[in-house]
């Protein structure tokens, strides 16, 4: 059966909740995937920077066949012998006393709301039901009713109301702005520290760690959505850490197990997450000890084959190949890291498909930007590759 066969199932029997390239993947291997017409593609996506081990990792593969063939679920009403060992690994990993382990990214942003709100009330002593979150104009934390109430995206709102209230957006990257929306009752600002669907949005240099210092002067928690920009994908484990922060909360998921299982956490000190009593919070699959032995060996390969380096190192030198291509369609190239947009004064689809059709994929975001973020692994010599084609490209009318 080729593409155009499954192209049709899919058009046929999924909700339509998608635009996605036509292009039929059958396996992975490394920075490369392979549609089921045998065609080769490399892929400067990465499942939003899912895999920054790259498809298939052999070690995070053999630990998950591994725990497979021993117990995969035992939910949390009893221990299992893998979470215990993996949060105590994220933890000293990340510098945080304690981990709440979830599924899904939005999951553990739903967490992170929780854990502020729960906080606001029982330590800064907010009255009942009156706690605000403060968020940014262009986020993006997940696609669930509380999440999309505080999305400024009309187009994740419509249709789905009524909305959760306790939100307040403020323009991304101002930090008066931050300032100047506190009130007494403000438990938390949560932030992107580059905004990934919202076009690889990086803010002005300074501006999280004049935030950091505007929640901690004012007793707000410094909520860190890195998702997408954590474990490596910026060039610094957390995206954070380029300008010296250690959030009071900290959000991650996506590469936590390296695409093979969903995986999400939210990390912070006792202060915040000792707070949760039992019946507070809960998942059934989350903490499994088949996502937790995922999750630790995806963290080891991080480690292991010091990805952060090769994403810092890596990432800068293609994001000089991309600066080097004089077309008069590209409006501003920025990024951290192997984590790029390319925007664009016109709109990206066409030239997305047109790289699909060279072999390599990417995807447009907010209709004029193109994201390249490969996995971690990619290599000089494939970027190298990958840019000559993008050049090409771009230069097309």
């Amino acid at each position: 059966m080729n593409s155009q066969h499954f192209i049709e199932l899919d058009e046929t029997y999924s909700a339509h909740n998608y635009h996605p390239l036509d292009v039929v993947i059958e396996r992975g291997d490394g920075v490369w995937v392979y549609d089921v017409d045998g065609k080769k593609y490399l892929d400067c996506l990465s499942a939003y920077s899912a895999v920054n081990q790259g498809h298939c990792h052999p070690a995070i593969r053999d630990a998950a066949v591994a725990q497979m063939n021993k117990i995969t679920l035992t939910s949390r009403a009893f221990r299992n012998d893998q979470m215990g060992p993996f949060l105590q690994e994220l933890c000293d990993y990340a510098g945080y006393e304690m981990a709440l382990p979830m599924n899904t990214g939005a999951e553990a942003v739903e967490t992170a709301v929780k854990a502020a709100r729960k906080w606001g009330y029982q330590t800064k002593g907010v009255p009942d039901n009156q706690a605000e979150i403060i968020v940014c104009q262009g986020n993006f934390h997940g696609r669930t009713t509380t999440i999309i109430s505080f999305t400024s995206e009309p187009a994740y709102r419509k249709d789905f109301g009524p909305y959760t209230p306790g939100f307040v957006i403020i323009p991304y990257g101002d930090a008066a702005a931050l300032e100047a929306a506190i009130t007494p009752n403000t438990v938390a600002f949560m932030v992107e520290p580059i905004q990934g669907e919202g076009g690889v949005v990086t803010p002005p240099d300074g501006y999280l760690h004049e935030a950091a210092n505007i929640c901690a002067k004012h007793n707000v928690l410094f909520i860190a959505d890195e998702i997408q920009t954590g474990l490596g994908r910026t060039g610094r484990l957390f995206a954070c850490e380029h300008e010296g922060v250690r959030p009071d909360v900290m959000i991650l998921g996506k590469a936590l197990s390296g695409g093979f299982y969903p995986v999400s956490a939210v990390l912070s000190d006792a202060p915040v997450l000792g707070l949760f009593q039992p019946g507070d919070h809960g998942s059934t699959f989350g903490g499994n000890p088949l996502g937790a032995a995922i999750g630790r060996a995806a963290l080891q390969v991080i480690k292991n084959e010091d990805l952060v380096s090769r994403s810092r190192e890596l990432g800068a030198y293609f994001k000089g190949r991309l600066e080097r291509i004089e077309s008069e369609h590209i409006k501003e190239i920025r990024g951290k890291g192997l984590f790029i947009g390319v925007e664009l004064k016109v709109p990206a689809r066409r030239f997305a498909e047109a790289l699909r059709d060279r072999g390599i994929l990417c995807k447009e975001t907010h209709k004029t930007v193109l994201r390249f973020a490969p996995p971690l692994v990619i290599t000089k010599e494939e970027i190298d590759w990958a840019a000559d084609h993008i050049e090409v490209v771009l230069m097309m009318d």
